[in-house]
């Protein structure tokens, strides 16, 4: 389905030669040293550079949000996406801050957007159905999600892009992905399904018990990673999966955020194994089945700030960070530059 490219080990050593050599203690940057080297197997070890990077975020409403899973009406997710718009919202002061060019794209929030908003329209309807009732969507939805998103991922890699960070918006889906993050990992949903935007005691027992009722109402279609995402997914999480397998596809940098989009992380790399080694993991939300889906990934992220917003927040934040790890590997002298012995 996507054709990507397993990464090389053949100039590892040579990478991290060129690292240990920089004019510092061996290991003394830690894991900016770990992600330069990633960076530099993936963008090229001479001179790697991040060009036109985008932030992306992915907005669509969830039919099981209409059974009380959130504090909030599904009338937000649109809503959140005209702060988005108009530049109000916490992702816009972050990707202003850092020099990231933030795009919205719908793909199935309840009500469209007119021509003029600046939305990306890439609608596979008005929100999923409710996922403890039936299927989400079906497996066409799917499979033109994947084609959409892989068409808008190539219009910005023949841009010059070559990294992409992913955000998303949408009342209801934590529901969602803690259904595919307990299909995908085998946890149990209980470990899985947390409070999302601060529920209180009942909301979240009921969460639990939709999100059981789910699994359980799908449990014979759940063995295959397209029919998950047709039966329990999002319009958002297809997309922000097929996005990810896009952009490895064609050799870019995938900045992961938080609990929604590490799901559609677990998807992709279910559909194809070769695409874990393009995501940099930005931070650890505070999202209960957050710590496990990392855990399970062996990922370790680049943030710990106890956020759970959402929106790409934790991308955001993370890219000075891809920055400087790019810088010190081009710029920092070596012993030998420097005139140093030791």
């Amino acid at each position: 389905m996507f054709n990507i490219r397993p990464l090389s080990s053949e100039f590892d050593d040579e990478i991290q030669h060129r690292i240990d050599t920089k004019t510092k203690p061996l290991g003394a940057l830690g894991d900016i040293e770990t992600l330069a080297l990633q960076i530099a197997q993936v963008l090229g070890k001479e001179g790697p550079k991040i060009s036109n990077p985008k932030l992306i975020v992915f907005a669509a409403d969830h039919g099981i949000a209409d059974s009380g899973v959130s504090i909030a009406p599904s009338e937000v997710t649109g809503q959140m996406v005209r702060n988005f718009m108009a530049g109000g919202a916490a992702i816009n002061v972050f990707t202003r801050q850092v020099g990231l060019d933030l795009e919205v794209i719908d793909c199935g929030v309840l009500q469209p957007f007119d021509s003029e908003s600046g939305v990306i329209d890439q609608r596979l309807g008005a929100g999923t159905g409710p996922i403890h009732k039936r299927a989400a969507m079906t497996l066409g939805a799917v499979k033109q999600g994947f084609d959409m998103v892989t068409a808008r991922i190539e219009l910005h890699h023949k841009d010059g892009c070559n990294l992409i960070a992913l955000g998303e918006m949408g009342i209801g889906n934590t529901s969602s992905a803690a259904a595919i993050m307990s299909v995908i990992t085998a946890i149990p949903v209980t470990d899985c399904v947390g409070r999302g935007t601060g529920i209180d005691a009942a909301t979240f027992r009921r969460k639990q018990m939709l999100v059981e009722q789910a699994l359980l109402l799908h449990h014979s279609e759940l063995d295959d990673p397209l029919q998950i995402l047709a039966c329990i997914g999002g319009f958002e999480i297809v997309q922000m999966t097929g996005a990810i397998l896009a952009a490895a596809e064609r050799g870019m940098l995938v900045v992961i955020d938080g609990f929604i989009a590490t799901a559609a992380a677990l998807v992709a790399i279910s559909i194809n194994v070769d695409c874990r080694d393009y995501m940099i993991f930005s931070h650890q939300s505070d999202e209960k089945g957050h710590y496990l889906m990392l855990e399970y990934l062996q990922a370790k992220p680049l943030l710990k700030l106890g956020m759970k917003l959402g929106e790409g927040t934790g991308a955001a934040l993370a890219f000075p960070l891809i920055q400087a790890a790019v810088n010190f590997y081009n710029e920092m002298a070596s012993f030998e530059d420097a005139g140093i012995e030791i």
